[in-house]
């Protein structure tokens, strides 16, 4: 997309931000592969340019939550494998199978479906097992591991299937020292061993748990692939242990749509929340919370304009809201950044994150679809 287009706000991705990140995290485990997670639009980032500049930058692999993310990459031309992990009863598998996404099965039941649409598109669907090591979210339990790899096996004998992955997620590893971190490896290793006594293993079998936490701080959990998600975009998995060098790809701005002094004793926004204090110059932002900004930032998160930071004044709306410049000057279509990379003064999306009591993966993922994406 052009970076002159003109609208009331939009979102910046520095693609060469990307592919820095990339590097950096090849860096931690430079024995590994790397699947770039894409889920989620890019984490609000945009799939297919972001998705691209990953792959361009070494990543070998993409990830992404549901089918139709993986089915819009393929739709856009992307070759690459595509590991899709939550599918629900009724998805497109069918589609999925015809366009060589990888799919994730936890349980019996899906690998039946995955099974039953492999036959139906005379293509053997590429598999990745996962087992549940401690997450309690999605896999089969360590009760069930044993059954889903027979069935497993049972459909790769049969030509339906390939078994290309065994997988699990790690719930705390952004918690440095958390003891569940060592007891979901060692339940890794256990289901790994299992799966290898049951005939499952080899070059062609990718083991992987770790997230972007374990990726840059967890070195025994790289095992043949690690699956960065939010670090491929610069934000720190780990804030308290610092940024890992990977550099914030997206600045959120916007142009002023009306400048205007007002006197002492003002309230502004819905219920009066801020009142001005003396004759003063506010300011109106055309972003609101159905772009993203949390209501919850009224009074409380911080933009960078005229020149230095200012705080949110009053309520933030639903399409906009207000910010207090005082005495300095500004004009209409004067640029606001929200959140960006911080090197010029301006906050950043982990300076929001932490006022608002929330993550950055929140901050990014819920920029709204009408602030357009400017790649850059």
């Amino acid at each position: 997309m052009d970076g002159s287009l003109v609208t009331p706000a939009q979102a910046r991705v520095d693609l060469s931000a990307i592919a820095h990140n990339i590097a950096v995290l090849r860096g931690h485990a430079p024995a590994a592969e790397v699947m770039a997670v894409v889920k989620a639009d890019a984490y609000g980032h945009g799939l297919v340019p972001c998705a691209r500049a990953a792959l361009a930058a070494g990543a070998s692999r993409l990830g992404t939550a549901y089918i139709q993310e993986a089915l819009d990459l393929r739709a856009a031309g992307v070759t690459a494998p595509i590991l899709s992990w939550i599918v629900t009863p009724g998805e497109p598998i069918d589609d999925a199978v015809a366009a060589a996404v990888d799919l994730s099965a936890g349980a019996v039941w899906l690998l039946d479906d995955i099974a039953a649409s492999a036959r139906r598109a005379e293509r053997t669907a590429r598999v990745h097992l996962k087992i549940d090591t401690g997450m309690t979210r999605g896999g089969a339990t360590a009760g069930g591991w044993t059954a889903l790899l027979e069935r497993a096996l049972a459909a790769q004998a049969d030509g339906l299937i390939e078994i290309t992955g065994l997988w699990s997620h790690l719930a705390c590893a952004d918690i440095p020292g958390h003891p569940s971190i060592e007891r979901q490896l060692s339940a890794f290793d256990d289901a790994l061993a299992v799966a290898e006594k049951a005939g499952v293993a080899g070059p062609r079998v990718v083991r992987h748990i770790a997230n972007s936490a374990a990726t840059v701080n967890i070195p025994e959990a790289h095992y043949d692939m690690v699956r960065p998600g939010l670090a491929v975009y610069g934000l720190s998995p780990i804030p308290e242990l610092g940024d890992f060098g990977l550099r914030p790809a997206m600045t959120l701005s916007a142009r002023l749509a009306m400048v205007k002094r007002v006197p002492a004793g003002a309230g502004v926004s819905y219920g009066h929340l801020y009142v001005t204090e003396r004759e003063t110059t506010l300011a109106l932002v055309p972003l609101g919370y159905a772009d993203g900004v949390m209501r919850a930032a009224s009074n409380r998160g911080q933009v960078w304009a005229a020149g230095r930071r200012r705080t949110v004044a009053g309520r933030v709306c639903m399409d906009q809201f207000m910010i207090d410049i005082g005495d300095d000057r500004a004009s209409e279509g004067d640029e606001v950044i929200l959140f960006g990379p911080g090197t010029e003064g301006e906050p950043t999306a982990q300076e929001w994150a932490d006022s608002l009591g929330t993550i950055t993966h929140e901050i990014v993922t819920r920029v709204g679809s009408r602030v357009p994406r400017v790649h850059r």
